[in-house]
């Protein structure tokens, strides 16, 4: 993924409204009206955010009749955690090491020292 790209996937994961909404379209299929529903924000302040999720490649508008179906389009996210992969093993194996040495210090052999 070019880097403009991974860019444009963190930008749009920046904003809670654009995460509530990734995380609702995790359970399928939405309307704009749906989406906006928990929000208590304006349908075109909605539609800004689902321009800008679109923008990433982050969801995909349909259209069905008179409806505009939103679906969640995980390849850019797949990307971001390609990308993310790395710190997660350098974090876990440090996070591992933490764990190993509480666990030595709290042992009944390590408090009789």
């Amino acid at each position: 993924m070019a880097d403009d790209a991974l860019s444009g996937t963190f930008a749009a994961l920046a904003d809670p409204t654009r995460r509530a909404m990734l995380a609702r379209l995790v359970e399928g299929e939405a309307t704009v009206t749906e989406l906006a529903a928990p929000h208590d924000i304006s349908l075109p302040a909605i539609s800004r955010h689902l321009k800008v999720l679109e923008h990433a490649g982050l969801i995909s508008r349909g259209r069905d009749a008179r409806w505009r179906p939103c679906r969640l389009e995980p390849a850019a996210l797949a990307d971001a955690d390609a990308w993310m992969e790395p710190y997660r093993r350098f974090f876990g194996s440090r996070l591992a090491r933490l764990d190993a040495q509480l666990r030595a210090s709290a042992s009944p052999t390590a408090k009789e020292q």
